[in-house]
């Protein structure tokens, strides 16, 4: 393979990745607290849609993304009605909630564009631009380290930068603040957070806020930053490999970020048929390159690369005793 074309494909990977990435800190917050949100997809996929109307219709990004996250965050909510407040089945409310999503979002769209149940293509100020970093041109004719700098690091939107930066701040939070050790406490034993006087609900709901706010820029940066605009079932399951890769990673989240990145990379490969074949000198059905992902969330799901140490408590409704 050709340096250059590697490059490419770290590019792509990256790109690709990023939504995973916010999704996966996303379901990490929320299931370290001991609420398993299988909804991400449908927080990603409202966000979307409501980021990409707004910013069109406003032709401000940054009020389409606001959009988006308070969307997302609405729907956090709805999940932490049904699970901690009402202490119903926390897959069950996740599940429902991807399908509210996947019609209202649609149904919506279609009211308001009349194209399809799709947003008009995003232009201009509608869109995330591209960043470049300080000293991009001067560093790119150095050997090896230049071009990963200058074509992989560089020149990407803001949001991609702000899910990289999520991981040291999430690591923080989780490890290095009275917050993260309680929302740790909770996941593992809400009897005894309870008894040291702290709320159990209250963290809960903290903790799937912080679920919606993450997910509404991984579908805000889906239509507004990947893509120029949102398009019925544009999310394609994403929520579902973040899912795979938070249990990939242990719910930690460093090695989150290495999961979302292998997941990203083999994402960017399909895009790119021609090298795997080369490298292998045989042909490869597109079909078997785009369900690799699919593979490798169904192998993980199925625990075959190694036995996941959920929270104790994830899952189980806290309730109160008297």
């Amino acid at each position: 393979m050709e340096y250059a074309t590697l490059i490419a494909i770290l590019d792509s990977t990256l790109r690709l990745a990023t939504p995973l990435l916010l999704a996966c800190l996303a379901g990490l917050y929320s299931e370290r607290s001991g609420v398993f949100d299988i909804g991400l997809e449908g927080k990603m996929l409202m966000a979307a849609m409501t980021s990409g109307a707004v910013a069109y219709m406003t032709g401000n990004v940054w009020l389409g993304c606001l959009a988006g996250i308070a969307a997302s965050i609405l729907f956090s909510l709805l999940h932490g009605l049904a699970s901690i407040t009402f202490r119903g089945n926390q897959l069950i409310s996740g599940v429902a909630l991807n399908f509210l999503a996947s019609g209202m979002t649609v149904l919506i769209a279609q009211s308001l564009f009349h194209q399809g149940g799709r947003t008009p293509a995003l232009t201009g100020t509608a869109r995330f631009n591209e960043l470049h970093l300080p000293f991009e041109a001067a560093l790119r004719k150095v050997p090896i380290i230049g071009p990963l700098y200058s074509d992989v690091l560089s020149g990407h939107s803001i949001l991609v930068y702000v899910a990289l930066l999520a991981v040291p701040v999430t690591w923080w939070v989780l490890y290095r603040t009275r917050f993260g050790l309680r929302l740790r406490a909770v996941g593992e034993n809400p009897e005894s957070v309870d008894t040291a006087g702290i709320s159990v609900i209250g963290l809960r709901y903290g903790a799937v806020t912080i679920t919606g706010l993450l997910c509404g820029l991984a579908g805000a940066y889906m239509a507004t930053g990947l893509q120029a605009g949102f398009g019925r079932e544009m999310v394609a399951g994403r929520g579902y490999i973040a899912l795979a890769a938070l249990i990939f990673a242990n719910w930690k989240p460093w090695p989150a970020l290495w999961a979302t990145l292998l997941f990203g990379f083999l994402q960017a490969l399909a895009l790119r048929p021609d090298v795997l074949q080369n490298a292998l000198h045989m042909s490869v059905p597109g079909a078997l390159l785009d369900a690799l992902p699919y593979i490798l969330t169904v192998i993980v799901l199925a625990g075959v690369v190694g036995k996941p140490h959920p929270p104790k408590a994830g899952g189980q409704p806290y309730v109160k005793e008297r």
